[in-house]
């Protein structure tokens, strides 16, 4: 779920909690419905940078802290492009949803996203 000022917005998201899933990420997908996302889980805070190097959908990317508030949104990123998108902060997590989403939810930094994933890394 993602708690915005306005609303409470529910998705259905896979998680990528190993390397092996995070490196993936939504690579060669070619569509990801407007209720759906991946949520990136890392073993630790630190800066992480993403890229849309085999990905076909532009993606909207918040950046998370330990309790799932969005600390940095990137929109509308590039398909395919390997320009470095930074998380400009130290994070827990990232969730991607299709490009988009941020603007049509009116989401902002320092809205929360819950997950039992986020609550289980404190």
């Amino acid at each position: 779920m993602i708690h915005s000022a306005e609303d409470t917005h529910v998705f259905s998201v896979e998680l990528a909690d190993t390397p092996e899933a995070r490196a993936r990420g939504l690579m060669f997908r070619r569509e990801l419905a407007e209720d759906a996302g991946m949520l990136f889980i890392y073993p630790g805070k630190s800066r992480v940078s993403m890229w849309m190097k085999n990905t076909y959908v532009s993606l909207d990317m918040l950046f998370l802290d330990r309790d799932g508030t969005v600390l940095h949104i990137a929109e509308r990123t590039v398909p395919h492009s390997t320009k470095v998108i930074s998380s400009r902060f130290r994070v827990k997590a990232v969730l991607e949803v299709v490009a988009g989403t941020v603007a049509r939810l009116g989401l902002r930094k320092g809205d929360r996203v819950e997950h039992s994933a986020l609550e289980r890394t404190g």
